[in-house]
């Protein structure tokens, strides 16, 4: 089938919910989008097992796009900061989720659950393949839970980093220092001159043609720190995790 016939089941899995929807090939969802709690304890199995059941009250597709939060290589799971806990982010880690997780082919698994073609990235990863421009160097981070982040060079998707979980000061992560507890803690305006800190901060290090902030969490940077960023620096819809279910496609190069 042309690849301007396909339509593509995306879905972004997150550490609290789970949405999906189909989408043609010009990315337009065919269907609203459907939202359900992320459930705990989540074994790879139930992840599988939940994303049917989504996709049963979704038009049908011819292929499957899933981004999950963690170290996805080539559709394989080296490690995921959420799905290993009791019940959720922050809660206890489950050793035997752990281990159960570690190695997991999630793209075959997905692949052989609704007989499609599957992709498997990060989350951010497929955020970023909705909003980037395909020209230059191109920054994606998201805030929500933690921070997750993409790296795309001329639209080609650069090896995923988990620099996320490195420190940022006296130990603290990145994923802590700018996730959802502590935006909670500190309120909008502080939170956000954090995100200005991480920003002034990596932007030597990538020096960067394009930065995009996405995620739940970015329309709660406040219009005086927007102001502030630069103009390389743009806010984009968290309906990205989305839409660039099809485009990850071409942008991976599949």
């Amino acid at each position: 089938m042309p690849s301007s016939q396909l339509h593509t089941l995306a879905v972004d899995c997150g550490g609290g919910g789970i949405k999906a929807s189909v989408l043609d090939a010009a990315g337009t969802l065919r269907a609203p989008a459907v939202r359900v709690p992320t459930p705990y304890p989540l074994p790879p199995e139930r992840l599988v097992e939940t994303l049917v059941e989504i996709a049963a009250s979704l038009p049908l597709a011819h292929r499957v796009t899933v981004g999950m939060p963690g170290m996805i290589r080539h559709g394989v799971v080296v490690a995921t900061p959420h799905y290993v806990t009791r019940s959720g982010p922050h809660s206890r880690v489950l050793p035997e989720l752990v281990d159960a997780w570690a190695d997991f082919d999630m793209e075959a698994a997905v692949g052989a659950a609704f007989g499609l073609p599957a992709l498997v990235l990060n989350d951010a990863e497929v955020h970023g393949a909705g909003v980037v421009a395909g020209s230059g160097l191109e920054l994606v981070l998201t805030l929500g839970t933690g921070l997750g982040s993409a790296l795309f060079d001329g639209g080609v998707l650069a090896p995923h980093l988990e620099w996320s979980h490195a420190p940022v000061r006296w130990g603290t992560s990145y994923d802590d220092y700018v996730g959802q507890i502590e935006r909670a803690r500190l309120g909008d305006g502080r939170w956000s001159r954090r995100v200005r800190r991480v920003v002034d901060g990596l932007r030597p290090v990538f020096v960067w043609d394009r930065l995009y902030l996405g995620g739940g969490n970015s329309r709660q940077i406040t219009p005086q720190v927007l102001a502030r960023l630069g103009d390389d620096v743009v806010v984009v819809p968290n309906s990205a995790g989305i839409v660039g279910g099809v485009r990850a496609w071409s942008l991976r190069g599949r």
